[in-house]
């Protein structure tokens, strides 16, 4: 298959040097915390100065310590790179996320591209090949990887709009049948879980076609299994697969991503089913010429990894895989920007686990996490201006399970926190 990329990726040492890194971010920089600070320190370290060009959230110098520019929500691909342009950036880093944000990048990178201001992002032809979830289940067949059995249901076709095809829902039907039940539809074109619908059988199937959703969708069948994603950084012949990141349980009703315990940790067996997946998953990456931090969810079923979606962006759990192996994924990100990327093996270092409190953490609570734990972050989450409490994230050595666990079961008696749900979790996690 030929390559989606249309762009050769503009690094190299024939570059000028850069003295000015523009960030594009669309949610809450606190997300990226603490790694976004260690890497716009450096930089600075360096002589570069970096500014954040944001449309959501607050951001202090203790949330990015360089310059902030915060955008309007609606600002164009065309008026993003004109202040980007503006200030004089030497190159640009997409940090955004969901993907409709990632495509607005995308199409940033095109136009900065132009001006002769390399953008490190993946091409737009192949981000929109990934933000369309047929269009990645295609691409995951040809590239050998395992992917749910599934049919594009095109809303226009349902609801009679354009050309008319009496026999396509009857042909739904029939599809349907033939990959078996219970089933999902999902949106076509959503990457955050939201708009999932349950097919448990053909009844159910039958009043979907009856009210059809206004939108395209994937309907596909159900798998269970462990949910889990993984993040590949980097560009064309130089790739790192970071290690994978545990984040809840696959089922038929959409969840909250941050719902669930998520944790990166030994799995011997695990690790070893997902090797030769990792190697498709690179060469797959070469092919549509990725720039930058692509994720990738996954469904473990005990033996095989079954790919849900690649989202070309970072992703929700980049933070939980920094911590695990003890790399920077936006230090990488900033010397791609830079021209002088050579990525190093990366290992998981150890345990790294993440669990949301719903409680805001006081002063006096934070400094005893950091004093009885070895705490990488600890900071409100807030989602479409809504707070959501406080993620937490903290990394253990093989070894000290036991002792961790003691620690938050005194911290437990102590201070009624964490929750006895989230404290029952991480002492089976790591005591199993």
């Amino acid at each position: 298959m030929p390559s989606l990329a249309q762009h050769p990726t503009q690094t190299g040492a024939t570059r000028n040097p850069v003295q000015k890194i523009a960030f594009l971010r669309s949610v809450e920089i606190r997300r990226a915390d603490p790694y976004i600070q260690r890497c716009v320190r450096d930089l600075a370290r360096l002589g570069i100065d970096s500014c954040l060009f944001h449309t959501h959230g607050t951001a202090d110098d203790g949330d990015f310590p360089g310059e902030r520019r915060r955008l309007d929500a609606a600002v164009t691909p065309a008026e993003l790179a004109r202040e980007v342009a503006q200030w004089g950036a030497d190159a640009a880093v997409s940090i955004s996320l969901p993907c409709e944000n990632a495509l607005r990048d995308a199409t940033v990178k095109e136009l900065l591209d132009a001006r002769g201001i390399p953008t490190v992002m993946t091409p737009l032809p192949s981000a929109l090949a990934l933000c369309d979830k047929w269009e990645t289940k295609r691409l995951l067949v040809r590239a050998g990887l395992d992917t749910p059995r599934g049919v594009k249901a095109d809303s226009d076709l349902l609801a009679g709009r354009g050309v008319a095809f009496p026999a396509y829902a009857d042909a739904l039907r029939a599809s349907a049948a033939g990959i078996g039940y219970p089933l999902l539809s999902k949106p076509l074109w959503d990457s955050t879980s939201m708009g999932i619908r349950a097919l448990p059988d053909a009844g159910a199937l039958d009043a979907y076609l009856a009210d059809p959703p206004e939108v395209s969708a994937v309907i596909e069948e159900c798998v269970s299994g462990a949910l889990c994603s993984v993040d590949i950084v980097g560009e064309p012949g130089k790739y790192r697969v970071l290690p994978v990141c545990w984040t809840g349980t696959a089922g038929t009703e959409p969840v909250f991503t941050f719902a669930d315990l998520r944790w990166c940790g030994p799995g011997a067996q695990a690790d070893t089913d997902f090797a030769p997946v990792a190697a498709k998953l690179i060469a797959l990456c070469e092919e549509l010429g990725v720039q930058g931090s692509v994720n990738v969810d996954m469904i473990y079923t005990g033996s095989r990894y079954v790919i849900l979606e690649i989202n070309p962006r970072i992703g929700g759990a980049t933070t939980l895989s920094c911590a695990a192996s003890g790399t920077n994924t936006f230090d990488a990100l900033a010397a791609m920007a830079r021209g002088d990327y050579a990525p190093a093996p990366v290992r998981r270092t150890g345990w790294a686990i993440e669990f949301l409190s719903a409680e805001r953490l006081s002063a006096a609570l934070r400094n005893e996490l950091t004093d009885r734990l070895n705490l990488v972050t600890a900071h409100e989450l807030v989602i479409d201006d809504t707070s959501h409490g406080d993620i937490v994230v903290f990394t253990l050595a093989e070894g000290d399970e036991q002792q961790t666990v003691k620690q938050l079961e005194e911290l437990h008696r102590t201070a009624a926190w964490p929750r006895q749900e989230i404290l029952d979790k991480i002492r089976a996690l790591l005591t199993t």
